[in-house]
């Protein structure tokens, strides 16, 4: 039996959605940033801007320090391979200016707001001294490239003292962020903006 032409066409119709649907569910790296779309996104809001800490700390040391561009937030990783979430301590809070631990050296990092970023691990082997990620006090951190992101601004190594490694994150504006602990990982989000627009 012959199918009408409308018929065909409602099919053909069909097979284009139910293929537009299953391309859409399609996983985006957490890394990435999404394409545009026309949805309203609604972002989390809530976060604050006043510091936030974990008493916990472990000697597994800090490998690697990586940035990503998401809808809302943009995103710092501190990797440290090998630590459980318990273990993982952390203070994250806005400074007038972020000072070097142990010397008390002002380190500049560029924005309108500065977060020190502290994790309560080395950033070295504490068997042998040897690093363990390879950064210069004061300098950008290695690999990280900023261009594009709305609220990073700048990345500055403070150093390892004593047990903790500390971080300068310049962002545009004191903005809310939140601190999230992973096995493995210590993640900082800072917001587009205080409203929970993108």
């Amino acid at each position: 039996m012959r199918r009408s032409r409308s018929t065909r066409n409602r099919t053909a119709w069909a097979a284009l959605v139910l293929l537009g649907t299953a391309m859409g569910a399609t996983a985006i790296p957490a890394d990435a940033a999404p394409a545009t779309t026309a949805q309203t996104v609604t972002c989390p809001t809530g976060w604050g801007s006043l510091a936030k800490t974990r008493a916990a700390s472990t000697t597994t040391p800090v490998r690697n320090v990586r940035t990503g561009r998401h809808t809302c937030y943009d995103r710092m990783v501190i990797d440290i391979p090998g630590a459980g979430r318990s273990s993982l301590g952390y203070s994250v809070r806005y400074v007038s200016h972020l000072y070097q631990d142990g010397s008390g050296r002002l380190i500049p990092v560029g924005g309108g707001a500065v977060l020190e970023v502290r994790v309560h691990a080395p950033s070295y082997d504490p068997n042998t001294g040897a690093l363990t990620y390879p950064a210069r006090a004061g300098r950008p951190l290695p690999g990280v490239d900023l261009t594009g992101y709305r609220s990073f601004r700048d990345t500055r190594f403070g150093g390892s003292f004593e047990g903790d490694t500390q971080l300068g994150l310049g962002v545009r504006a004191r903005l809310p962020f939140r601190v999230l602990r992973l096995d493995g990982h210590v993640i900082v989000d800072v917001a587009h903006s205080w409203n929970g627009t993108p």
